[in-house]
């Protein structure tokens, strides 16, 4: 696998420091005994940031992959199973 491009892995690390605030206050939530609608909006925007990271990962090895004009055959198997396991 190639690794993330230095711009694109700090906003993947953006994106991700936003869903571990998310988490913090979904966590914070459930101690408090907030209503479980308001935690559910909560925890869904952190699994959704989560998964864009995820997609951003997966984007940018793919981008790579095209970039080196040379397909591997495997690499590209490992990056269908990656992409499909965050669908």
């Amino acid at each position: 696998m190639t690794s993330i491009p230095a711009d694109e892995a700090k906003k993947i690390a953006n994106r991700l420091r936003r869903a571990q605030g998310q988490l913090g206050a979904v966590l914070g939530m459930v101690e408090e005994g907030r209503d479980c609608r308001e935690i559910i909006t909560q925890l869904s925007a952190a699994s959704s940031a989560i998964d864009r990271a995820g997609f951003a990962i997966i984007a940018s090895a793919m981008k790579e992959c095209l970039r080196d004009g040379e397909g591997d055959p495997v690499e590209v198997a490992d990056l269908e199973k990656l992409f499909m396991s965050l669908a």
